[in-house]
């Protein structure tokens, strides 16, 4: 089995840029303030993003739902921002759902915490 981590610079780029924005914000605002400090971010650093692209979901070619990712970065990593102090089981199968509907290989979640900010790296194994 290989051990080769999938888009190892972007990820760390990506990361980076989490614990920047943390370490100017710190904890307790909403997640979209956050989305809107790491968009910011994005831009100083020239990386290529979507924020909240919408993806639908099909059965025989017709609609039946729609996905709104945070992030799309590089058109590689999905990028799901949560507050909290942990990861829930919630938060991590909306994540697995969304690699499985973009037929993505990888997705940061990442949570600001009272602590600081905790990434889980989850990889799309289909």
């Amino acid at each position: 089995m290989s051990k080769k981590i999938i888009y190892k610079e972007l990820s760390f780029k990506i990361v980076g840029i989490l614990f920047d924005v943390y370490n100017e914000l710190g904890y307790g605002y909403q997640e979209k303030i956050y989305e809107r400090a790491v968009e910011k971010l994005f831009i100083k650093e020239a990386l290529k993003y979507e924020r909240q692209p919408c993806y639908k979901l099909q059965i025989q070619g017709e609609n039946i739902g729609r996905y709104y990712l945070d992030f799309l970065v590089d058109d590689k990593i999905i990028l799901e921002l949560k507050k909290g102090n942990y990861f829930s089981r919630k938060n991590i199968e909306q994540v697995y759902a969304y690699l499985k509907a973009t037929d993505k290989k990888l997705a940061i979640l990442a949570n600001f915490t009272s602590k600081g900010i905790a990434c889980k790296r989850i990889v799309n194994i289909t």
